[in-house]
């Protein structure tokens, strides 16, 4: 949450202030407005930013393009790859510290966070060891006395938007193929939880990259993002969101032509057939919704169960979710922490007292926990839906799971398939053969089998439909970041009629 730093409370709990990152330094917001970051699990104001504008995102792009036509063009493959190495490491040395930023930022637990900044030097070695090997092509071709070949060569200019509910593992999901294609990047955090990035920023300058080739720009509200966006000079667009504020972003990107990478919403489900481990299936569906207090794009917020092991299911589910610890994200029994800010409570409290009201019935949670107050909400499963209710087919990002049963395999497909999302999904059985089925027909852009929310530097993640464009992870990602050129050369050294394609 923001909130101006006008506000007494604000005022009185004096937060820590921070500074943008743009050309390897750190500056303030030229019109000197500043905007503080609150705790959503304390309610403390405790972090002071820089609120930019249009002026503050064109200083930031214009120090990316000066740094890809400067020092970091220069650089071999090999020579990006020893400094991706090197940030690595220093994120290695300080994830403890990242982690704690972002639970004070997310309320997230510390926890889950320390895992994501432990794992995080996974991905810039696995892309390090593809900057090297951006390979291009020699063109066989129909003309003996031309020699084409291709190359590939960065996109340029990067700007990436990224969410607050796991800033950095999002944000390296594009910062690292990024920086192995030769790019230069600029970003903007979520208002809600800028810190981490703030604090990455002085890792990517210890490590030795050129001033410019990472940039961070903050700025409270939709604003900054925008320019950032619409800038004409920006190359490529790189976002992590909503779906409605994901097709914004395309239109102004297509505004000037830029490449896009869009990750953007879900409402994933979980099939579980008859004969899945209906334990494991359990701990599977209590993962995919309720861990992040269910603030996750792959979110397995729908759970498709077979009607004849329904109640059976459920009761297990609603079993785990009740003893569910709730409270402080740093303490290490805490299981879930609190929804994330005051916008993100709001939506999701609306949404449950609705589908309440339209006949939900709450099998366990259904609104806040009365002796937590804050930001916090019950682990609810809502039984008694159609496919048609909203909270069964719109994203919630909290601690709701939607159970909805079916008689067959086919039924169950068109289930998981009825909705404009495409994110992910998951499918429960022993059935070897039924399981690779149900994977190749749902519309998702990744399906686990008996597992759910895993994923790896090596495996693309992204959606279908509503989901988003592109894939982020794997190779493909990388060459996401390149423009291929091809390279025409003449042989013989004659000349031909000006007047005919050649």
């Amino acid at each position: 949450m923001s909130t101006s730093t006008d506000s007494p409370t604000a005022a009185a709990q004096h937060p820590t202030p921070y500074a943008m990152a743009i050309a390897g330094e750190q500056v303030e917001a030229r019109s000197g407005r500043r905007f503080t970051t609150t705790d959503p699990f304390s309610g403390t104001n405790w972090a002071s930013l820089p609120d930019g504008d249009e002026s503050d995102v064109d200083a930031a792009v214009s120090a990316a393009r000066a740094a890809l036509s400067g020092p970091w063009s220069t650089l071999s493959g090999a020579s990006r790859a020893a400094l991706m190495r090197r940030l690595a490491d220093l994120i290695a040395r300080d994830a403890e510290h990242l982690a704690l930023l972002e639970t004070r930022d997310t309320g997230k637990l510390l926890r889950e966070m320390s895992g994501q900044l432990t794992a995080l030097p996974q991905w810039f070695h696995y892309f390090a060891g593809l900057a090297d090997k951006l390979e291009g092509s020699a063109v066989p071709g129909d003309k003996p006395n031309f020699f084409a070949y291709t190359r590939r060569e960065p996109v340029g200019v990067v700007g990436a938007i990224t969410p607050w509910n796991s800033p950095l593992l999002l944000l390296t999901w594009k910062l690292a193929p990024a920086l192995a294609a030769g790019c230069t990047f600029v970003v903007k955090p979520s208002e809600h939880a800028p810190i981490s990035t703030i604090a990455f920023a002085a890792l990517v300058e210890e490590a030795g990259f050129p001033p410019g080739v990472f940039n961070v720009v903050t700025g409270d509200g939709p604003a900054t993002g925008q320019a950032l966006v619409a800038h004409p000079d920006v190359d490529k667009i790189a976002f992590t969101g909503s779906t409605p504020t994901g097709m914004s972003v395309a239109k102004a990107a297509a505004g000037h032509l830029a490449r896009v990478t869009l990750e953007l919403g879900g409402k994933s489900a979980q099939l579980v057939f008859p004969d899945a481990d209906l334990d494991a299936a359990a701990n599977g569906v209590i993962a995919g919704v309720f861990a992040a207090s269910g603030q996750t794009c792959m979110a397995g917020s729908r759970l498709l169960v077979h009607r004849s092991v329904h109640d059976e299911l459920v009761a297990k589910v609603v079993a785990r979710a009740e003893t569910i610890a709730l409270g402080d994200p740093t303490d290490p029994a805490t299981e879930m922490g609190p929804i994330a800010n005051a916008p993100q409570y709001t939506k999701v409290t609306d949404m449950l007292t609705t589908a309440l009201g339209d006949g939900a019935i709450a099998a366990t949670g259904g609104g806040p926990d009365p002796e937590l107050g804050g930001f916090f909400v019950r682990p609810t499963v809502l039984t008694g839906l159609t496919p048609a209710t909203e909270i069964a087919c719109e994203e919630v990002f909290g601690p709701v799971l939607a159970v909805l049963p079916f008689e067959t395999e086919e039924e169950a497909i068109a289930l998981a398939n009825d909705t404009r999302y495409g994110l992910a999904g998951s499918v429960w059985t022993k059935d070897i053969h039924r399981g690779h089925r149900v994977a190749h027909a749902l519309k998702a852009g990744t399906v686990w089998i008996n597992a759910y929310r895993t994923v790896g530097p090596d495996v693309p993640f992204g959606g279908q439909k509503q989901s988003g464009l592109g894939r982020e992870n794997g190779i493909d990602a990388v060459h996401a970041y390149t423009e291929t050129k091809s390279v025409w050369v003449e042989l013989s050294g004659g000349t031909r009629d000006p007047f005919t394609l050649g």
